[in-house]
């Protein structure tokens, strides 16, 4: 069995704020807006791949984030989010692999509530804090750098990751990533081969993991020079040029 670990967010899917052109389809609408997209060229590579491999979305999106997304090529059997840490069987919560993941993070959980509390003293910070499953915090702040700084000076940055995407910052268990969420799974499914995409901070763990990884140019990691990962260019939408690439790798034949 292959499994293919795929991140969604700039990686399959795009926001509205993103050109990919004309010719795509609507594949999130939130509180009655249009959201997100994916080229009509990715729909049609989707559908091909979904044949040949267990596709497994992998995010970092809640749950009720992750439902709102319909690609329009049929459920999937298998679906990670909240970073691994919550597995969807058939669009249903899986309550072992739920609470696995709780023992996996409890060592972390004095710095989990120091980072709240600093938290809520950053005069930076621009969004609710919230504390998603009891597994990682995700806000926003209006001078991210500096918020991360304020952080990582303080918390045992031994047990968490503090980092940002944009205006958005993440304070995360280091057992609480995707590679080893991929990881579990593979070994719960009896998976013989894993192929991950991803393009940014929160997948590199999935992809320096996968048997095959594909990553865009622009994500800054140490593991592009692996034989096992494909760097795809810019000139390429990730999207496209990614489900190319299984399409067309011998090991899938």
């Amino acid at each position: 069995m292959i499994i293919f670990n795929v991140d969604l967010d700039n990686t399959l899917i795009y926001s509205y704020k993103h050109d990919i052109g004309s010719k795509k389809r609507c594949v999130e609408i939130y509180q009655g807006r249009e959201i997100s997209y994916i080229t009509e060229r990715t729909y049609e590579l989707l559908r091909k791949v979904k044949e040949k491999v267990l596709m497994v979305p992998t995010t970092t999106r809640t749950i009720e984030q992750y439902e709102r997304i319909d690609l329009q090529i049929g459920a999937f059997p298998y679906a990670l989010a909240c970073n691994g840490g919550v597995l969807l069987i058939d669009g249903k919560e899986d309550e072992t692999w739920y609470q696995d993941s709780l023992e996996l993070v409890k060592d972390c959980s004095l710095v989990m509530e120091k980072a709240i509390g600093l938290l809520e003293q950053d005069a930076n910070r621009s969004f609710e804090i919230r504390y998603i499953k009891e597994l990682f915090i995700f806000t926003k702040s209006d001078r991210p750098e500096e918020t991360i700084h304020y952080l990582s000076s303080r918390l045992d940055t031994s047990l968490v990751d503090v980092f940002s995407n944009g205006v958005k910052v993440y304070v995360v268990p280091k057992v609480l990533n995707k590679g080893l969420a991929a990881k579990r799974l593979k070994e719960k499914l009896s998976g013989d081969l894993v192929i991950a995409a991803g393009d940014s901070e929160f997948d590199i763990s999935m992809l320096d993991f996968a048997d095959h990884a594909i990553m865009p140019e622009a994500l800054d990691a140490d593991i592009k020079n692996k034989e096992s990962v494909t760097v795809m260019s810019i000139e390429r939408l990730f999207s496209e040029g990614l489900l190319e690439w299984i399409l067309d790798e011998e090991v899938l034949l």
